[in-house]
């Protein structure tokens, strides 16, 4: 069992992650994405095993009955904007947990639950990067692609963003964000991007081919901790 509090590094303000996992996985023939396999484990098991040294604290957004994830001892908290409207409104329901449930808490990073190689710096260099840039928030690129829905989210920013969904109906995470100081931070993609989603069945397939490039033969996870 992985406390989810363990080991996060001081030197940058406790940062939670939300894991989006909301969404519809229509081209994969739909049902919960993340709990799909890779090499014996489920594609959430390898991205809780990515972020849990990195962040104080995980919760996940997913919609529906959050009891089909209560073996890994994680709080779910559902899109509060309705019809599926995308993944800023996991990340809305994210910051909206940060500033009820974790007093003093400024900063979330956000990964979606079907990318099972995310670095394993990824929570310092966005910090670092936002330090340097004196951004409000900040994203992940690898190549010549941005990453919206993976990046640094201020609380402080949840109401303009629940304005946008609500009354503006502004969907697009990049159309949002554009409104703010935006850092990019790069990672390489060699020997792999580590940004690789899963969508398709042949996604499954070449993840099982990376998991075995990537050496990360990482048992399964479990996770308990405060929600």
């Amino acid at each position: 069992m992985t406390r989810i509090d363990a080991a996060f590094p001081s030197e940058y303000p406790p940062t939670p992650a939300v894991i989006l996992a909301g969404g519809l996985a229509r081209r994969i023939g739909g049902g919960d994405k993340p709990m799909r396999e890779i090499g014996g484990q489920t594609i959430l098991n390898r991205v809780i095993a990515r972020l849990v040294p990195q962040c104080r604290g995980l919760v996940l957004n997913a919609n529906g009955d959050p009891a089909r994830f209560a073996a890994f001892g994680l709080p779910v908290v559902a899109d509060s904007v309705a019809d599926f409207p995308g993944p800023l409104a996991g990340i809305l329901a994210a910051l909206d947990w940060a500033a009820q449930q974790r007093s003093g808490i400024q900063w979330i990073v956000s990964a979606p639950g079907d990318c099972p190689f995310l670095p394993r710096d990824l929570v310092a260099r966005l910090h670092d990067a936002r330090n340097q840039q004196d951004s409000e928030l900040a994203v992940a690129v690898s190549g010549e692609r941005t990453h919206p829905v993976i990046g640094l989210w201020n609380v402080t920013l949840r109401d303009e963003l629940r304005q946008a969904l609500t009354a503006e109906g502004i969907r697009k995470v990049d159309r949002w964000t554009a409104r703010y100081r935006l850092a990019a931070v790069s990672w390489p993609t060699a020997p792999f991007d580590p940004f690789f989603n899963i969508n398709t069945t042949d996604d499954l397939a070449e993840a099982e081919r990376l998991a075995k490039l990537d050496g990360t033969a990482e048992r399964s996870t479990g996770s308990t901790g405060r929600p």
